[in-house]
């Protein structure tokens, strides 16, 4: 199903760390033609920015560079170290930091009319009126796999005891934190990436997603 110029849909992904959502959320906007925003990978420029600056004041610091944040070239740098893994977690309990990012979030929600966004909180902080919201959950041990696997491409040493315990503690700190804790929204549909290959999630997100439209939009698709 193709959608006209004139159509609007917006869609959540949620989930823990490397549950696969953003794997799904990514083909399901390149399978639609959507505009995709991870907020896990801003979430990790802020950390990358703050590893490499240092700045003394880090809201001020921060609130300048993603008031001029180009999505298109953050993408491009490599975001996935120790360093980086361990901050993120601490930086995303922080209100105002969670507040620079929320806002760069539903400015680029606001701008475009089909989006796709995915992230921790997006159901109910960023995207609460989603046309379609998924959840995506997977074990422990398969997350820990894909994750020692994308992290062996930079550090052939780390172990994947290492990653499994990190993931754990993500995790669980993403659950408890005070500010838009990791919670499934009521009306997300569940999303198991470790009981589904990369075919069988598309399938089952295609589907969900089609049914939602031709109920919005009739047979006019």
């Amino acid at each position: 199903m193709k959608l006209k110029n004139n159509f609007k849909i917006s869609i959540s992904c949620d989930g823990g760390a490397a549950s696969g959502k953003t794997t799904g959320a990514r083909l399901i906007a390149r399978k639609y033609n959507l505009n995709f925003l991870s907020s896990g990978l801003l979430y990790r420029y802020a950390c990358y920015l703050l590893i490499k600056n240092h700045p003394k004041n880090r809201i001020k610091f921060l609130k300048t560079k993603f008031k001029t944040l180009n999505y298109k070239k953050i993408s491009r740098i490599k975001l996935q170290s120790e360093k980086i893994n361990f901050l993120v977690s601490k930086i995303a309990k922080e209100k105002k930091i969670r507040q620079i990012l929320k806002k760069f979030q539903i400015n680029f929600a606001r701008k475009h009319k089909k989006i796709c966004i995915e992230g921790r909180d997006i159901s109910y902080a960023i995207l609460p009126k989603a046309d379609v919201k998924f959840f995506f959950i997977c074990s422990l041990d398969v997350a820990s796999k894909r994750r020692w696997k994308e992290l062996k491409n930079s550090n052939k040493k780390i172990k994947f005891e290492e990653v499994k315990k990190s993931l754990k503690i993500r995790n669980f700190n993403d659950k408890n934190r005070k500010h838009n804790p990791l919670i499934k929204s009521p009306d997300s549909i569940v999303i198991r990436t470790d009981v589904l290959n990369k075919s069988q999630m598309i399938d089952k997100m295609s589907k969900i997603i089609s049914l939602r439209l031709r109920k919005k939009y009739g047979n006019k698709n």
